[in-house]
């Protein structure tokens, strides 16, 4: 047997007597099952064992366990190497059988020529303190010295744990693995006391430094943020979708057959749908659940809209500001019963809405009896638009009577859908005929099948996100986060009209009334139409009154939705103005870096104004 040094790590030859023909090199540290010949009682302090003082060694070691853990070799102030191997044998068989596995063989170990200890003792503090006038260090990386040590006590720190803090001795990378120990009897020493009597700092977790990155874990490159996907997304990979993180969501984007560009494949998305029914993906729109007695007083707070007279089976767009009146979340609520809504909210703010809803409830709404639970993530919503969707979900649909007068626009009914219970909301955002299936997440894709085979016998198709947001803008309906940025009211939008106007208060209210959102230049939503019916704008556009505006010329406004509408069969905007409803007829202009665009000013509803097409 023999003892060396291979580069810069010792290493030990060791003869085990089950394998008398053969010779293994194991690293020191490994035999020891410790950070060098020091030892530690970090783990066994962090399953909250106890550990006691070792006068002969001078050494903290484990005492009794308090949780299923063995502590051997140095970890157990055990530096002998054949005694740390047999230790470790034995603690292991011990382990194996309390595990209810038959006892293993023992093993019998040899070691020639090894040291029989490791790293000695500490010795007296009085030896440790030296010269108490040199500049001794006893922290290495935080640089404390003996002399801050006993500053900390002269100062009156008595406890370890406030020494630490004082001198930050122990608080480095290494957890005070280098100093603790000499940092305990320099205190000790100076509050004339035993070791034992100062006794031991606390360790945490993690034993050994970990890297910010470890702690991202796999939260990095392509895996930053988790990824969200519906129960339809399978689907539409199979049938070649082009996807778009929305949020965490990936979300269908568009279909294209085989040789269409993008904004081919958008156009004929659009133009199916409106001639005759789209199928689409809305699993991902946020999902809430608000329960209780108190339910619709606690929405009549929490919404700008009147919520108390809205009947059983019926549905009303949300509207949700924040305390400075400004527009948060939209979405459509729906009462399941006196006492039960289903709310749902934009896709990236479901999570937004929900915290805000509980601060509330839990700091200022505390006298109401109300319960909300996220249900994002258990109902699959497939959307069927177009004028044939009627006829396109008859024969999916038991138990409910589709007509328009059985079941007119922003109704809700229970029902069963391809025999699995459902319910049933009659909404759009296309402004076509709709419906939105919700049916639990587990048979969304079977149900979006059945749906998918309906669909294609009229000669439908399956939309995306991208002709979403072209029939959405065709109708002037806003999204938040685009066509607001956090600075937008209700008023500004043109939906002032959708405020409980008998209302005594709500979330907001008072923000209503402050002199800068009253006052007459606001910027309002309007609709954007180029002289070029053929040149579309670019969204973040700003706009001008003149073609050529003076350097440092404040803007009007700007783009906030931008798209070649296949409908109209030319480019349409949607914008905020300043003063723009009274702009409306005007010509303004869009500075581009070749030349300015010119466009006028129009309402923001490009198509079916009347809405005839929602009640069909």
């Amino acid at each position: 047997a023999m003892h060396e040094v291979r580069g810069r790590q010792r290493v030990a030859a060791v003869r085990l007597a089950a394998h008398p023909g053969g010779m293994r090199t194991i690293p020191c540290d490994t035999l020891l099952m410790s950070g060098g010949w020091t030892p530690s009682v970090h783990l066994f302090s962090q399953s909250r064992g106890k550990p006691v003082f070792d006068a002969a060694l001078q050494v903290f070691r484990p005492g009794v366990s308090a949780q299923r853990e063995r502590s051997a070799g140095a970890c157990n102030a055990t530096f002998g190497l054949a005694e740390a191997l047999a230790e470790g044998d034995a603690a292991g068989c011990e382990a194996a059988s309390a595990a209810g596995f038959s006892p293993p063989k023992r093993r019998a170990y040899a070691v020639e020529g090894a040291p029989r200890s490791g790293g000695g003792t500490l010795g007296s503090p009085l030896h440790i303190l030296g010269d108490r006038h040199a500049k001794a260090f006893v922290d290495f990386q935080n640089d404390v010295c003996v002399k801050d040590v006993e500053l900390a006590v002269q100062e009156g720190m008595r406890s370890i744990e406030h020494i630490k803090r004082y001198t930050t001795t122990g608080m480095a990378t290494d957890q005070g693995k280098l100093s603790n120990m000499n940092a305990l009897a320099i205190a000790a020493a100076a509050q004339e006391k035993t070791i034992p009597e100062v006794g031991l700092t606390t360790f945490r977790p993690p034993y050994t430094p970990v890297t910010f990155g470890a702690f991202a874990g796999p939260a990095r490159g392509d895996l930053f943020d988790p990824i969200r996907r519906t129960p339809i997304h399978d689907w539409a990979a199979e049938r070649g979708a082009a996807f778009e993180d929305v949020s965490l969501w990936k979300r269908a984007w568009f279909f294209a057959n085989a040789g269409e560009s993008m904004h081919e494949a958008v156009a004929r998305e659009c133009r199916t749908t409106r001639a005759s029914v789209g199928l689409f993906d809305a699993t991902t729109l946020g999902k809430i659940e608000v329960v209780g007695p108190d339910a619709a007083v606690f929405l009549e707070r929490m919404y700008a809209n009147a919520f108390m007279k809205l009947e059983t089976g019926r549905c009303r767009y949300g509207l949700m500001l924040s305390e400075a009146g400004f527009l948060m979340d939209d979405g459509v609520i729906a009462r399941l019963a006196p006492d039960r809504f289903h709310v749902t909210t934009t896709t990236g703010g479901a999570p937004r809405v929900l915290a805000h809803m509980e601060d509330y409830l839990q700091t200022e709404f505390t006298d109401l009896r109300v319960w909300l639970t996220s249900t994002s993530e258990q109902w699959a919503v497939i959307a069927v638009q177009g004028p044939k969707a009627r006829e396109t979900i008859v024969p999916l649909v038991e138990g409910v009577d589709l007509s328009n007068e059985a079941f007119p626009h922003m109704s809700l009914r229970d029902a069963r859908v391809c025999g699995v219970r459902a319910r049933l909301t009659r909404v759009s955002f296309t402004g076509e005929l709709g419906y939105e299936i919700n049916v639990p997440a587990g048979f969304g894709r079977p149900v979006w099948e059945a749906a998918w085979r309906e669909v294609e016998k009229r000669g439908g198709c399956a939309y995306g996100t991208e002709a979403m947001h072209v029939m959405r803008a065709e109708k002037g309906y806003v999204i938040v986060g685009q066509d607001t940025d956090g600075t937008v009211t209700l008023a500004d939008l043109g939906l002032d009209w959708a405020i409980g106007k008998t209302k005594r208060d709500f979330v907001g209210k008072r923000s209503l009334t402050r002199p800068d959102i009253v006052a007459a230049n606001r910027k309002q939503l309007v609709g954007l139409l180029t002289e070029d019916p053929n040149v579309v704008l670019e969204e973040g556009a700003q706009i001008t009154e003149s073609a050529t505006p003076l350097l440092g010329a404040p803007a009007l406004g700007h783009v906030t939705s931008s798209y070649r509408s296949e409908t109209l069969g030319r480019s349409i905007a949607l914008a905020l103005v300043a003063s723009g409803r009274s702009r409306v007829g005007e010509m303004l202009h869009v500075p581009m870096p070749k030349s300015a665009i010119r466009v006028s000013v129009t309402a923001p509803i490009f198509y079916d104004k009347p809405g005839a097409r929602l009640n069909v």
